[in-house]
């Protein structure tokens, strides 16, 4: 048991070292792979909870906005979102009642920041997206 532990911290040092995203599983190291962006599923603003459509109108209004990291650069990094120049998209906190912290739901918008072309919800920490349709 302390030999697979000890195999699995030196797997993530390497990683680290290297500069690599990996996923530390009980049965090994596994690199994540990245999706190819295709069409996302859309939801209806109506259809967002309540905190998501606030969130929503915060971007419109262009704040204040209630975390410090609101409006920061998303990467995209896993692919999920059509693919454009970094800098893109910006990513913005939608509250979660009862959570200690941000919580995993998120607004990601790309274009202007006031008037975006296109606002895409998360509510699994980007795992998965769904496009925001007026």
């Amino acid at each position: 048991m302390l030999k697979a532990v000890a195999n699995r911290a030196y797997k993530a040092f390497v990683a680290c070292a290297l500069g690599a995203a990996v996923v530390l599983a009980p049965t090994g190291a596994y690199a994540r792979q990245p999706v190819d962006a295709g069409p996302t599923p859309a939801i209806a603003l109506a259809d967002l909870p309540p905190q998501g459509r606030a969130t929503y109108a915060l971007i419109q209004e262009g704040g204040p906005f209630p975390y410090d990291k609101d409006g920061s650069v998303f990467g995209n990094r896993e692919r999920q979102l059509p693919p454009h120049k970094r800098g893109y998209y910006r990513e913005y906190t939608v509250r979660t009642p009862g959570a200690g912290n941000r919580g995993a739901r998120r607004i990601i918008c790309g274009g202007p920041a006031r008037t975006p072309d296109a606002c895409y919800y998360t509510q699994d920490h980007y795992t998965s997206f769904r496009e925001i349709r007026q």
